[in-house]
């Protein structure tokens, strides 16, 4: 391909808007332009390497035994309706209607769709195991759309399903696709940390992402350092650690009984520690929350009887919004994301004034766990555990804790006996310092992005929408599913976040728009022939090449080739022929080769970088 026939727009500065070195490179580089908020159009040189993602995507799911499909962005909301999730999902799903009224869903992800497809064609257990799976345009309507393609409204994913008979079925699905994923982010060149992860809205069990580091990750990862335990913060758990009091020793069980102490203004775990004198450890603190579409059953909990519950379209009972307090120790975070699945929720998020003194008696701050009567209580293991039989495994004695009254709390309380929970979990937020669960190291932090993530969906969909087969035996059963999913705009970016310097994107081999370029100083003469030929050579050697036919400034033309970051840069130069220069994009300085070896020399670099990739 000749420049002179194709789109090259580049621009020597990026927008306010791009604060990343992705964002900021693929609209300089002209990979990209921006249509809309959270809409970006690839112009040729990006869509190049777009389709390269794709392709080696493709590639490697084909090659593993796994069929293509086509579904439709536009599902009928009727579907969503059948798994339930038309109640549950939040206003990132664009819901549209046809002129006659039925409800449409411009798809966010394609659960219901894929299973819909299956359900008329799975019968018998023979079939089993299916995996199928698409590429396709999706839309997420994001509050904040930002960062360029890497959290854009509209995007493209690759979306992979199994059908299985049973958990062992399964577990083999799930691996071949793992191992899918590591073959795809090789040959993309990516280095990714596969982590534990939550599953969140879709459901299921097992779960793992596939992260890149990223200074603006939207993840915080959390690492062992020894045994290679890795988790999402959302998943992470760590070692249980003792409740000390304020002399540095494990707390003690008191026999006082609580007494109020009054401390006006006395609101934060800061303020508290200064006016007790005592640790953030031997403090609980309670919050209230908000809780969305919570589907656990909650009739037998305080408080219960004010919220209203209701049926999906699948027939499973929901609450729409319910409240919870949680109690954790005073130096412990929240996560919230683990409090929503431990309530099988949609979300969660910290309730207002008026609906904390509604529900607590007190205001933010003075909340405890004494006399809660209006509201179930949800008791972090950092407090206590309730152990099968019943009984509590209690972690903290003698605390302090907010009194359910404005400026007063409680000294001496003694959970199990003062308080008891409606349900224990692990819902606080691990971070760097704390220990790893499996080996005891200290756990450290790195920020990452997402860029593929599986699961094992167990029945949630094929349950709800009344997928069956017949088995050996010629009794219905239902198949579990798993899910696979890989999102190619981010993949791209992540690509260029971590190749790139600071004249521009350094390009893996596999994804490079093209792998050379041909920059002759002028087209014209003796430069005009090298440089043809070279060109010509390269295109019959089945090498993407690429001729600066341009009437441009030679600086102009090198500045263009670092930013676009071809790998392999070839320089037909009057004053250096019979030789040329030949650079690869990362080496310091370029090298003289004869004219007539440059095009095989090119090629050799080529073949071999891809082949170290797939290797």
């Amino acid at each position: 391909m000749k420049i002179s026939e194709t789109i090259i727009s580049t621009l020597r500065d990026a927008p306010a808007d791009a604060v990343i070195a992705s964002h900021q490179l693929m609209i300089r580089a002209g990979l990209i332009r921006k249509l809309g908020n959270g809409l970006y159009t690839y112009l040729p040189v990006g869509l190049r390497s777009f389709r390269k993602v794709e392709k080696i995507i493709r590639e490697e799911l084909d090659n593993t035994g796994f069929s293509e499909i086509k579904p439709t962005v536009i599902v009928p909301g009727d579907l969503w309706k059948e798994s339930g999730r038309w109640e549950t999902m939040g206003n990132e799903m664009l819901r549209v209607k046809t002129r006659s009224g039925q409800d449409m869903v411009v798809s966010p992800t394609a659960e219901e769709a894929f299973t819909a497809l299956f359900r008329d064609s799975i019968t018998s257990y023979k079939q089993l195991p299916i995996n199928a799976y698409q590429i396709n345009t999706k839309y997420r309507d994001e509050i904040r759309p930002r960062y360029g393609v890497m959290r854009g409204r509209e995007f493209v994913m690759m979306d992979g399903y199994s059908f299985d008979a049973d958990q062992k079925s399964l577990d083999e699905s799930y691996n071949r696709w793992a191992k899918a994923y590591r073959n795809i982010f090789k040959r993309l060149g990516i280095t990714t940390i596969p982590v534990r992860a939550d599953t969140g809205a879709m459901g299921g069990s097992g779960s793992e992402e596939f992260m890149v580091e990223s200074e603006i990750g939207d993840n915080t990862l959390i690492l062992c350092p020894k045994c290679g335990y890795a988790a999402n913060v959302e998943k992470a758990a760590c070692k249980p650690d003792r409740a000390l009091d304020k002399n540095g020793i494990p707390q003690v069980k008191t026999e006082k009984e609580p007494e109020k102490i009054s401390c006006p203004g006395v609101e934060t775990i800061g303020q508290m520690e200064e006016f007790f004198k005592m640790p953030a450890m031997q403090f609980i603190k309670v919050l209230i929350y908000k809780v969305y579409h919570s589907s656990i059953n909650l009739e037998k909990a305080p408080g219960c009887e004010t919220f209203k519950r209701e049926k999906n379209e699948s027939g499973e009972q929901y609450y729409p919004v319910s409240f919870i307090a949680v109690a954790i120790r005073g130096d412990l975070d929240v996560n919230e994301t683990k409090v929503a699945a431990v309530l099988k929720a949609s979300g969660v998020e910290l309730a207002n004034e008026d609906e904390v003194i509604a529900y607590s008696g007190a205001p933010h701050g003075f909340v405890g766990p004494v006399g809660l009567t209006k509201v179930p209580l949800l008791a972090d293991e950092s407090v206590m555990t309730l152990r099968a039989d019943g009984t509590y495994d209690v972690h903290m004695h003698d605390t302090v804790t907010g009194g359910g009254i404005k400026d007063v709390d409680n000294m001496h309380v003694e959970p199990g006996r003062d308080f008891s929970p409606f349900i224990t979990a692990d819902v606080r937020t691990v971070k760097a310092g704390d220990k790893c669960t499996e080996c005891g190291t200290e756990l450290y932090s790195k920020k990452g992005n997402e860029l593929g993530h599986i699961f094992k969906l167990g029945d949630k969909y094929t349950k709800s929408m009344h997928v069956t087969y017949l088995d050996i035996n010629g009794k219905a059963q239902t198949p579990i599913m798993g899910c696979y999913g890989i999102g190619l705009d981010r993949t791209l970016a992540s690509i260029i976040e971590e190749h790139h310097d600071k004249d521009g994107i350094i390009w893996t081999m596999s994804t490079a728009p093209y792998q050379v370029v041909v920059i002759p100083v002028k087209y014209e003469g003796s430069m005009k022939e090298h440089a043809d030929k070279i060109y010509n050579e390269l295109m019959q050697a089945g090498i993407e090449v690429l001729l600066d036919d341009r009437d441009e400034r030679p600086g102009v033309k090198f500045k263009d080739a670092d930013l676009i970051g071809f790998p392999i840069r070839i320089v037909v130069g009057e004053k250096n022929l019979p030789n040329v220069e030949l650079k690869e994009r990362s080496a310091e300085k370029p090298e003289l080769v004869p004219a007539g070896e440059a095009s095989e020399r090119a090629k050799n670099i080529v073949l071999k970088a891809l082949a170290d990739l797939k290797a």
